[in-house]
């Protein structure tokens, strides 16, 4: 457990900048979110497209949750005002 511990204690201030960045570039990451489910479709011939649309459903809603969390102050920001 002492691995996990010190991988949680490295990539936690990490989490806060990941948030910006989902919020700054949600419009454009939910669009090659798009762009992949467009192509994976179009590979499998339609045949997984009721999976596809269920898999970038639940990307985006994840994308908008942490976008969401840090706007809201969720997330941590070493920045100064």
């Amino acid at each position: 457990m002492g691995l996990l511990n010190d991988l949680k204690a490295k990539l936690g201030p990490l989490k806060g900048k990941v948030g910006d960045l989902a919020h700054q570039h949600e419009d454009k990451i939910g669009h090659g979110l798009e762009k992949a489910a467009q192509v994976v479709d179009a590979k499998t011939k339609g045949k997984y497209s009721s999976q596809i649309r269920t898999g970038t459903g639940k990307a985006r809603e994840a994308l908008g949750r942490l976008a969401e969390k840090d706007h809201k102050g969720g997330g941590t920001d070493s920045r100064t005002p």
